[in-house]
């Protein structure tokens, strides 16, 4: 099982860019489906997250308002939009899976409940 990620590149502060997410042999219908970021010296920090089963979003404050969590009606992909980027966007994102209560482990701790991981997409936010 491969969670397959495209997008990510390098864009200017104030720009956009758009990642998605496609399991290789599933569906997201009953997965939380999600998104993390690494920068360099930094910990793994949740971005965003999906409810597969009712379409719930949670964002990180530090996203709220310019970054925007879908998925497709048939839940074979999930898009990450990230609108007006920051500097300090930049980082490698990856996507993750899991069936977990997203209501009890919240954004902040459902690393822990992720079984399936992409293998990232660097963006970076430079001018």
């Amino acid at each position: 099982v491969q969670l397959v990620e495209s997008g990510g590149g390098l864009v200017q502060p104030g720009g956009s860019l758009r990642l998605s997410c496609a399991p290789s042999e599933f569906t997201f219908d009953y997965y939380v489906i999600a998104w993390f970021r690494q920068a360099p010296g930094k910990e793994r920090e949740g971005v965003s997250c999906l409810s597969g089963s009712d379409g719930t979003t949670y964002y990180a404050d530090s996203v709220k308002g310019r970054f925007t969590i879908s998925s497709s009606f048939a839940g074979s992909t999930t898009t990450l939009q990230m609108n007006s980027l920051k500097p300090e966007d930049t980082a490698v994102y990856y996507c993750a899976a899991g069936v977990i209560d997203i209501s009890q482990y919240g954004l902040g701790s459902a690393i822990y409940g992720m079984e399936y991981w992409g293998r990232g997409a660097l963006v970076t936010v430079s001018s």
